[in-house]
């Protein structure tokens, strides 16, 4: 038991860490930014198209092309996916 503490208690200080700006240990993955208008256009598709094609509401990728927002999380590593590989992720979601 004392070890899963130690662990947790530890996980919990480097995330304090890391959230007050400070350099840690623990390794950290993030997606690459994206151009989102950019990749919609690759694909020649309308704002419309897209969105339907792969989920995302309009608004939501209205405000990601107008630079409004940025998407994070789930939703970046769908859009680096389908940068790479559109086909792949249209032929997964039907």
């Amino acid at each position: 038991m004392t070890s899963a503490f130690e662990s947790i208690a530890q996980g919990l200080k480097e995330a304090i860490d890391l959230n007050d700006g400070k350099k840690v240990a623990a390794r950290i993955h993030r997606a690459p930014e994206v151009n989102v208008a950019e990749i919609r256009q690759n694909l020649g598709l309308t704002q419309m198209e897209f969105a339907s094609k792969f989920c995302i509401s309009v608004s939501t990728l209205r405000h990601w092309e107008r630079g409004d927002r940025n998407p994070h999380g789930p939703a970046l590593a769908l859009l680096n996916v389908v940068a790479k590989e559109p086909q792949a992720v249209m032929r997964a979601l039907g």
